[in-house]
């Protein structure tokens, strides 16, 4: 009987396996190392080695855990999911005069097109280059045709970040979420997941009746995880239920379902640190570096908000650590030891409410 070989099998197992199987059908054949025999199992094997690894591969193809974004696209359209597109920044636009809808500006190597009037002089622009590049430029912007009486013209904000094309993993970890909890019907997992995927959003927590009986409250953060603006607060609540006709179902919203959007809040955050330096070293030379530190610990736990996936999570408030602050700036070149950092003028961590995200104030060394 020959015995079965594993998909891991390597080289020298399938050489071996096979020997043993041509020798229990007749131990007088010579298997020495110049025999036909010998050299006809070496072959065979490096064959049968390919193909297990080719059967091995195929089969990673079709499990979600193991699968490259373009099978895992396929096996997700098997439940309706698809990942989010990547979508175009709008920005606020400021002029010394009424410019025409549908003008185009440039920044850099960013193109903008005119797309609304907010008021006298004040537009919003939309980056024609879908992503979070959109995102990142303000300042000046030149017309790419003539505008008469055109003087100035520039970039002041970001009303609706724009965002990339859904990862692969993030995609992954959302196909997995989705056997969690089903959307349907206006439950909270069908909140999250229209609400989520909506232009601008980087996710939202959702409150039962949050204002009374028969309401419910959308908390959103913005794609860059931060306090979204009123026109994306605004766009949203449009989309999911207007105001003109809250709990009519003409959105999003199931009907009777009486939906307030509202933004994230951010809680301000002094930090006061105790440092010693290394030998040379003072406040000035590591001052970047810990900021830009503390900002993406910052990040992190808006982050954290955005992505929680339960009902617990959703009714709890993000925890700034003094322990994670001191942890990660001790990694910086210059810096020996930390202590007493501070909070807001207190040695405690801080734990924000459940509708709120860390904003970085003042930092002292």
């Amino acid at each position: 009987m020959t015995t079965p070989f594993s998909l891991d099998a390597t080289f020298e197992d399938l050489q071996a396996m096979k020997r043993a199987n041509v020798a229990s059908m007749d131990p007088n054949l010579d298997m020495r190392e110049t025999s036909p025999l010998f050299n006809a199992t070496i072959v065979n094997s490096l064959e049968t080695v390919q193909m297990l690894a080719t059967l091995k591969y195929l089969i990673d193809l079709v499990y979600a855990d193991t699968a490259p974004r373009e099978y895992l696209i396929r096996r997700a359209a098997e439940r309706g999911l698809k990942p989010y597109e990547a979508t175009k920044a709008k920005l606020k636009g400021e002029f010394n005069i009424d410019v025409p809808i549908g003008s185009r500006f440039s920044l850099d190597e960013l193109n903008y097109v005119v797309i609304e009037k907010i008021t006298i002089g004040q537009f919003i622009l939309e980056c024609e280059t879908p992503g979070a590049l959109g995102n990142m430029f303000l300042g000046p912007i030149v017309p790419i045709e003539y505008i008469n009486n055109l003087q100035w013209a520039r970039l002041t904000a970001v009303l609706i970040p724009g965002e990339d094309e859904e990862g692969t993993e993030t995609f992954r970890q959302r196909y997995f979420n989705s056997f969690e909890s089903q959307e349907f019907g206006g439950n909270r997992a069908d909140y999250k997941g229209k609400v989520g995927k909506m232009e601008g959003v980087g996710g939202v927590r959702v409150y039962r009746a949050k204002y009374g009986p028969g309401t419910v409250g959308l908390t959103i953060i913005d794609a860059q995880y931060r306090k979204p603006t009123q026109l994306l607060i605004d766009k949203v609540q449009e989309l999911v239920d207007p105001l003109n006709l809250q709990g009519e179902g003409v959105g999003t919203a199931p009907i009777d379902h009486v939906v307030t959007v509202s933004g994230v809040n951010e809680t301000t955050i002094n930090v006061t640190l105790n440092i010693t330096y290394q030998s040379g070293y003072s406040w000035p030379d590591v001052e970047t570096s810990v900021l830009t530190i503390i900002d993406m610990y910052f990040r992190e736990l808006a982050e954290q908000w955005a992505k929680s996936v339960t009902y617990e999570e959703d009714h709890s408030g993000v925890i700034v650590r003094i322990s994670q602050i001191e942890t990660r700036l001790l990694a910086l070149l210059g810096i020996v030891d930390i202590v007493d950092t501070q909070l807001n003028g207190d040695t405690s961590n801080i734990e924000l409410n459940m509708e709120s995200i860390p904003k970085r104030g003042v930092v002292s060394g």
